[in-house]
């Protein structure tokens, strides 16, 4: 038995409960970090620089009541949501992966790999990623839980959930803090240095996306903290043991069961091919998803100077300034994992996806009130806005030059 407290039942009330859990490697919990009672940051934001102290805190007090009215209203019908969810991914993956086991007949290459693709999708974004989010841990549930869940994507998820949870929803784009800013990989700010290996951002970027759970793989392993001596040796060996696991699995069950049992229908070769194409379209959609979250035009980074002394208020500043939504359908909003309520997502990055659009109407509203961007737009603009971003980046800063 797990025991965590805070948690709030399904009537709303504050209480600890205990969680059965399959495994208890360690309640996994979302925190802004130990945040200053009263007062501001060194220097606020120039977007935010028109706010009072004041200010600040009531509009963190508004947010608070935004949250504490979900976690009052939470309960069965999001429960029923979230378990109908999984069976419905279930299906699609089993359903995926029987028609590859034909799939020398074209029909049934084109539905398994599709059915697979929307499968791995669903898995990894709405389902995988809010889950270990703790967003259904209330539910007391042990096969739904942010403890027990190991999601379809190679990276193991207690990595995942140490420099996802626990270090970018911290520092979300602090310059020098959060290493989502490109992922030790690109150029994303003007502040950060540039180096003639920048020039090749927009390479970098299209070889990254088909292979995107790889390269979550690498940077969850932390090399730049190890290189550092952030991380020591024994830390960094545990984490390419677990990692080494985890794609084992992975491999196994995507490259070698599958077009196995396929051989017997002579579908082998084109059942590789078809889980192969899965696990691509599955990155493709997640890095442009992932990618339109932070780097799109009108999103903020932030110097450490800035987040020195922030209060909860300024925290909530910072996540919708820093953060970048894409509008579309509810469908479009499914498949994104409710990560195009980026927004509100940051700000309450353990309720339930499936409320994010009930409340993103307050929270727009509320930055238009207090004279804040709330950067949203459909996903065409955002991808197109970021590998702009990109471009820019891998050039060198131009040098101001003396009249």
């Amino acid at each position: 038995m797990t025991t965590v407290t805070n948690k709030s039942d399904v009537s709303g009330d504050a209480v600890p409960v205990d969680v059965p859990t399959k495994k208890a490697p360690g309640a996994v919990k979302i925190r802004p970090g130990a945040l200053a009672e009263s007062g501001g940051p060194t220097r606020r934001p120039p977007s935010a620089a028109h706010l009072s102290d004041e200010q600040v805190a009531e509009l963190g007090r508004e947010l608070d009541a935004i949250r504490d009215d979900i976690l009052a209203k939470r309960g069965a019908s999001d429960a029923a949501y979230i378990r109908r969810l999984i069976k419905i991914q279930r299906g699609l993956e089993i359903s995926g992966r029987a028609a590859l086991l034909v799939s020398k007949h074209k029909a049934a290459w084109v539905t398994g790999t599709t059915l697979l693709s929307l499968a791995k999708i669903l898995e990894n974004m709405e389902i995988g990623h809010n889950v270990l989010h703790g967003q259904w841990d209330w539910m007391r549930d042990p096969d739904i839980h942010s403890t027990t869940w190991e999601w379809d994507f190679v990276t193991p998820s207690r990595a995942w959930q140490h420099t996802h949870n626990d270090s970018h929803h911290r520092w979300t784009n602090v310059v020098g803090k959060d290493n989502d800013i490109g992922f030790n990989l690109l150029r994303m700010d003007p502040e950060q240095e540039w180096t003639p290996f920048n020039l090749g951002n927009p390479l970098y970027n299209a070889l990254l996306a088909p292979v995107f759970e790889w390269g979550i793989a690498i940077y969850d392993l932390e090399l730049t903290e190890y290189k550092e001596g952030k991380k020591s040796k024994e830390a960094l060996v545990k984490d390419l043991k677990a990692l080494g696991r985890k794609a084992l699995k992975q491999f196994t069950k995507d490259y070698a069961a599958t077009p196995a049992v396929a051989m017997l229908t002579g579908s082998g070769k084109r059942a590789l091919y078809g889980t192969l194409t899965a696990n691509a379209v599955r990155n493709l959609w997640a890095h442009a998803v992932i990618f339109c979250g932070h780097f799109p035009e009108g999103t903020d980074t932030f110097t450490e100077e800035m987040v020195e002394g922030e209060t909860r208020g300024d925290w909530y500043v910072r996540q919708m300034i820093g953060s970048a939504n894409i509008s579309g359908s509810k469908f479009m909003h499914l498949m994104t994992g409710n990560l195009s309520h980026q927004i509100e997502h940051h700000l309450f990055p353990d309720l339930p996806s499936n409320r994010y659009a009930e409340i993103a109407p307050k929270v727009r509203e509320i930055c238009h009130r207090y004279g804040l961007i709330y950067t949203t737009g459909p996903i065409w603009k955002q991808v197109g806005s970021t590998w702009a971003k990109i471009c820019k980046l891998a050039l060198p800063p131009k040098k101001n030059r003396q009249h």
